[in-house]
């Protein structure tokens, strides 16, 4: 390039609070030296996040990937699992970790969620639960779920993952399933550095998910269960406080980045954008793009490519899909999932974050309508 710096734009970067508003919500725990173990900053933490998500129940633990496979061990799950393959590796490995064989069910075209109209036909005397993921903050068909969990009396265990903060019809998406779990990674809408929790309704579920995340320890002198570490610590838990005051400031700015990246690429023959769903208020998680190499000219790897050339980090996500991942061996009929490894060939996400000039923006978008043929 002749020598110019080109200014280097990451897929994500991480939200953070004023330094200050972080150092004066640690200051405390250089009295109390309580660093973990479910002390202050945890309670305060989760009290705050039932009212956000309007529920009644929390738990919070240590990663996302924690969130879901304790969610599924708390409830004793035995069997087959229906999921999709078109999703991040920690949903099928913590169904696989807790001895289940995951169904992989094939994604709609557009949202690129479950489609629920191929469920039943994989449901069997063996099916457990059925685990479903919010892509992309995209709200599953919650209304068919729940219709056909209770017909054959499954669990219904959201990845809610991409979701934060989501709401479908006006209520919160942690309200919906058995169970919601969440991720509170850096790269996340809202996060506590690593860190996740999970949005209950049933009592008895709370405490066998509280019994695993704490090694099986209820009381001082009680341990009346055999389970692991996954308890988020305190300098996590008062990240996560200081950034839930930022949060919908931070979405908003999501929002004007969204807009804009729509804006330049709305009506681009070869390019499909991300829906906008009905009865939705989104979260601006991502910002996915499905390219038809035959009508716009080129392929999504050579977009891909020329991004990486110009400074830009564009993600292929979700590719590959789980049920093609080299530690099954072959295991899985990915043809079973057409359309989900279709849109794995096709999709790539631009950099999103709150902090992503419109400037910027407007590099992407040239570089990529340059690459029309």
């Amino acid at each position: 390039m002749g020598g110019i710096n080109l200014k280097k734009i990451l897929v994500t970067k991480s939200s953070m609070p004023p330094m200050d508003e972080y150092v004066d919500e640690i200051k405390k725990l250089w009295d109390s030296h309580w660093l973990t173990n479910m002390g202050e900053e945890h309670n305060k933490l989760q009290d705050l996040l039932k009212n956000y998500f309007q529920v009644d129940h929390v738990e919070l633990l240590s990663n996302g990937h924690m969130a879901l496979e304790l969610s599924m061990q708390a409830m004793n799950l035995n069997g087959e699992v229906i999921t999709t393959p078109f999703t991040f590796a920690s949903t099928t490995h913590a169904i696989v970790r807790n001895g289940l064989e995951p169904v992989f069910c094939d994604i709609n075209c557009d949202d690129f969620t479950i489609d629920v109209n191929k469920i039943e036909e994989l449901v069997t005397d063996k099916t457990c639960a059925i685990v479903p993921v919010h892509v992309y903050g995209n709200v599953c068909n919650i209304e068919k779920i729940e219709r056909i969990a209770k017909k054959y009396g499954l669990k219904v265990i959201y990845d809610a993952a991409h979701a934060f903060g989501v709401t479908y019809k006006g209520k919160g998406i942690a309200q919906f399933g058995d169970a919601s779990c969440f991720s509170f990674h850096a790269t996340k809408v809202f996060n506590t550095i690593e860190g996740g929790a999970v949005c209950y309704q049933d009592e008895d579920f709370g405490l066998n998910l509280y019994r695993l995340k704490n090694f099986g320890i209820r009381g001082p002198e009680v341990v009346d269960g055999i389970g692991a570490n996954a308890k988020m610590n305190e300098f996590c838990a008062a990240m996560g406080i200081c950034n839930l005051h930022h949060v919908n400031e931070e979405i908003n700015k999501r929002k004007c980045v969204v807009e804009h990246y729509r804006k330049l690429l709305h009506n681009v023959e070869g390019i499909q954008l991300n829906p906008i769903q009905e009865n939705v208020v989104q979260n601006y998680a991502y910002f996915p793009i499905v390219i038809d190499e035959k009508k716009f000219g080129s392929s999504r790897n050579e977009i891909s490519d020329k991004l990486q050339q110009n400074g830009i980090n564009a993600r292929k996500y979700f590719y590959p899909l789980t049920n093609s991942f080299s530690c099954f061996h072959g295991k899985y009929d990915v043809s079973k999932t057409p359309i989900a490894l279709h849109i794995s060939k096709r999709v790539l996400t631009l950099p999103l974050y709150a902090d992503l000039s419109l400037d910027d923006v407007e590099r992407i978008c040239k570089i990529i309508l340059k690459c029309r043929r």
